[in-house]
């Protein structure tokens, strides 16, 4: 009957189509398994997964980038050279040098080290900074690395290992705004540090890391100490003289060395807080050579105390502070000249030394606390109010003695160095 081999056929039809729609549905699941188990077998062997990549930069990123376009214009390659034995690659008879310095003001005047430039420097009339006959400095800008604009040393402060250049053409340098100081007091270890400077040569070069830490006293340039910023930020020869730089573009600190045991940049460079390039500009903008090293270099014969001060209080181990009572801060009077001023004002050296972990250290000495009322923490804090007095001034030094604070006056006599 037709009808009913119709209605048979569209049964057998609408089989085929049930069993077919099972089959692809299975295969679908099968093929989906497929996928999942090859991105799994991919993941571990070590084959990423496809993603998308960010367009926009992170933070991090953007602040390092806009840190670089405002302040690298302002940062120089500073070129030194001099008569001499050449080094290899160097000819006419000149030693070449190099380093890195910025601009620090409106005028267009450039800190750097005093030791970048030092041996460039001759002897001038009174304390004036000159060029050593035949020696030549000059700066270089980003924009013309290869255009150099010769400088002069208007002022040099050696103790905190800084010197400010003059252009002497200033009208045919390129006109860059000065980088603005930051309050290195308040720098927090671990923010950021950015250097941008001219290590080997390489025109304004930038590394990044942290703020190590703050106040890592190590003597500086000619032996004064100096609480320096250490960081990590890549620091090399040539970046001397060039800023580090905190996240909102103002110099933190004035790059000047590295701890390398091995030659070569270990993690640890020390920049001069801006705080002391603060302080320091007076007399740099004055002229001339200034700070307690020029002054002992040119005046020799100045009065003194007549006494060696070789440790402060913070150099004791605690337990060795606690075990001899010493007051929180001071500077240890390790030896007295006799019959000197202070040998006669009855300020009293070591009784004696013990040894901690194979360091000597003395006992039974006086601690110096203050000097005419201003607090010491270190050496140099004694030197700057000395070297500013004449002979027969008095000056008060405050010292701990057996636990106990007291004045002693001190008149100040020309002390023969030898005898100290």
């Amino acid at each position: 009957m037709p009808g009913k081999r119709y209605s048979e056929m569209t049964n057998a039809i609408q089989g085929r189509i049930a069993r077919g729609q099972r089959w692809r549905r299975g295969a679908t699941a099968w093929l989906l398994a497929l996928l999942l188990l090859a991105g799994a077998i991919g993941s571990n062997l070590g084959c990423a997964p496809r993603t998308e990549f960010r367009s926009e930069r992170l933070a991090y990123e953007q602040n390092t980038i806009e840190i670089v376009q405002r302040v690298a214009p302002s940062v120089v390659s500073v070129r030194v050279s001099a008569p001499g034995t050449p080094a290899e690659g160097e000819s006419d008879g000149q030693r070449v040098a190099g380093g890195s310095g910025f601009v620090v003001d409106g005028a267009g005047r450039i800190i750097t080290n005093f030791h970048v430039v030092a041996m460039a420097i001759g002897e001038g009339p009174d304390d004036t900074v000159e060029l050593a006959p035949g020696a030549r400095l000059s700066v270089s800008y980003l924009g013309s690395p290869e255009t150099e604009h010769p400088v002069r040393i208007l002022g040099a402060n050696p103790d905190v290992d800084l010197a400010l250049l003059e252009l002497i053409e200033p009208d045919r340098a390129p006109f860059v705004p000065p980088i603005p100081l930051a309050d290195s007091d308040r720098v927090q270890v671990g923010q950021k540090a950015v250097a941008i400077g001219n290590p080997f040569g390489l025109h304004s070069s930038v590394t990044a890391g942290i703020v190590s830490a703050v106040e890592r006293t190590q003597p500086g340039l000619v032996g004064i100490e100096i609480p320096y910023i250490q960081t990590d930020a890549a620091i090399n020869p040539g970046n001397s003289g060039g800023p580090l730089l905190n996240s909102a573009a103002q110099v933190v600190g004035v790059n000047n060395t590295i701890l390398a045991p091995a030659g070569a940049f270990a993690g640890i460079g020390l920049a001069v807080p801006s705080n002391l390039l603060r302080e320091a500009m007076a007399e740099l903008l004055a002229g001339g050579l200034s700070g307690l090293a020029a002054a002992a270099a040119q005046l020799p014969d100045r009065p003194r105390i007549g006494l060696q001060i070789a440790l402060r209080v913070a150099d004791y181990p605690r337990a060795l502070r606690e075990r001899l009572e010493l007051p929180p801060q001071g500077v240890v009077v390790t030896g007295v000249a006799r019959n000197g001023p202070g040998d006669r004002a009855g300020i009293r050296g070591p009784e004696g030394v013990v040894v901690v972990d194979g360091q000597p250290f003395p006992y039974g000495m006086d601690v110096i606390t203050a000097i005419d009322g201003e607090p010491v923490a270190r050496a140099i804090d004694v030197q700057r109010v000395v070297l500013q007095r004449d002979a027969g001034d008095i000056v008060t030094v405050t010292i701990w003695r057996d636990g106990e604070a007291m004045d002693l006056e001190v008149a100040l006599e020309v002390v023969p160095r030898e005898d100290e």
